[in-house]
């Protein structure tokens, strides 16, 4: 009998396996597990075409901000100036486009790029987590699109404003939502996900674009907090600050990428102040500098001076977008480089790639607008297709005749990504 048993569950844990890895949502920054890594299979290896055909196309206002997928729904925020300027939380279809729900609020910027939202919209237990760039943080039922509670986070902790607002998306860890906000007297906080009531605040340092993440140091959870002076390593829980690292800006706070782990090492990426590498402590949460690559200037650059693009590890290298659009790969261990390319994006200041891996494949969405499938080892990028998914728009940014530089979700075998006039979706099921 227990051999019966043991045999049942061995089936019934390898079928769920097999269906999370046939389908999958998106329902936070950079996916499922946070980190840039799409699992699923069946997915196609070549384009047919120069164009990706599209599912469907709904017109959408102007906005940095990465859509997300869960429960099949696509969630996305916007800016519209008429009949006054506000920002927007949108509800679609995931299979139609259809929308389902919409919430503006009046939203005057103080900010510089004023295309729109810049956080995605995390999903987690039926709740709907969206910040603004002012902001603006507001807890929804995701399936009905009332808000359960709400926050003006810079009328509330008096919000040091970035000179580009507020970026960084919510984190859910637990009962905990955590954002970065920069109050003159706390730049993190946690908020109870049931009554929206804060739990914690921690550190006095300036704010920082880069959202937070959550990785498992020394047994424990602990959150990484990327902000305008530091890099800190906090309990989600209680915002305990379990180690923090100074990393002053020569400039100003300009970090966007997003922290990556490799291992017990983590890597970061600045554009103005290169990269940094931290060992990450094992028997006890803190760091310690490995290596720190910083050029003479923006142009002049050293190891990965990005802006936009998150980096991808790999097999013991680096791979990310420098100051101008140079696809590069570093030895991780001593931040050298081994390669640049140039042909992945086109040569242009703060010109971006976002990168994330499904199985053998890097999937790499340039600011053209193209998907690009590909390869990277140390002996470089081996581009395998590449095709057109939407056309750049200029509210973003209005030279090269405008940009994409919002981050695409890719979910049950399709993407979804958005300009600042359309969110579209296009299938990338292989073909049966």
């Amino acid at each position: 009998m227990r051999i019966i048993r043991f045999c049942f569950l061995l089936f019934l844990f390898s079928f769920v396996g097999l269906l999370s890895a046939q389908a999958e949502d998106w329902p936070q920054w950079r996916g499922p597990t946070s980190d840039g890594v799409w699992h699923e299979q069946g997915i196609l290896t070549k384009f047919d075409s120069p164009e990706i055909p599209l599912k469907w196309k709904v017109p959408v206002g102007s906005g940095y901000s990465a859509p997300t997928v869960a429960s099949g729904r696509v969630y996305l925020t916007d800016r519209v100036l008429e009949p006054v300027p506000s920002e927007r939380v949108l509800c679609f279809d995931e299979q139609t486009g259809e929308t389902i729900w919409e919430f503006s609020y009046e939203c005057n910027y103080e900010i510089g790029y004023t295309a729109g939202p810049r956080a995605a919209v995390t999903v987690r237990d039926g709740k709907a987590y969206a910040l603004g760039a002012m902001g603006n943080f507001l807890c929804f039922d995701a399936k009905a699109g009332n808000i359960l509670w709400q926050h003006d986070l810079n009328a509330e902790y008096d919000i040091q404003m970035p000179i580009w607002g507020i970026a960084g998306s919510p984190l859910v860890v637990e009962e905990t939502v955590i954002v970065q906000l920069g109050g003159k007297q706390a730049t993190v906080a946690g908020f109870d996900i049931e009554t929206g009531k804060a739990r914690w605040t921690a550190l006095k340092d300036r704010a920082c674009y880069a959202s937070p993440i959550l990785i498992k140091q020394a047994d424990k959870q602990v959150v990484v907090v990327w902000t305008g002076d530091s890099v800190a390593g906090l309990a989600p829980q209680t915002g305990e600050v379990y180690w923090r690292h100074i990393w002053p800006p020569s400039r100003m706070p300009i970090g966007v990428a997003t922290p990556v782990t490799s291992g017990n090492q983590l890597f970061l990426t600045s554009f103005y102040d290169g990269c940094l590498l931290l060992d990450l402590a094992q028997d006890k949460p803190g760091v310690k500098k490995v290596w720190q690559r910083t050029g003479e200037d923006e142009r002049h650059t050293d190891g990965i001076h990005s802006i936009i693009s998150t980096p991808i590890v790999l097999d013991k290298h680096v791979y990310g977008v420098d100051s101008y659009g140079e696809l590069r790969c570093l030895d991780l261990k001593t931040g050298d480089r081994v390669w640049e390319d140039q042909t992945a994006t086109p040569r242009a200041r703060w010109s971006t790639i976002h990168f994330v891996k499904n199985g053998e494949n890097i999937w790499m969405f340039n600011e053209r607008g193209e998907l690009v499938i590909g390869r990277l080892s140390p002996k470089g990028l081996t581009e395998i297709s590449r095709a057109k998914l939407i056309d750049p728009t200029e509210d973003q940014l209005r030279q090269r005749g405008g940009v994409c530089w919002s981050h695409p979700a890719y979910a049950n075998k399709h993407v979804f990504a958005r300009s600042d006039k359309y969110l579209v979706c296009a299938s990338l099921a292989a073909k049966k």
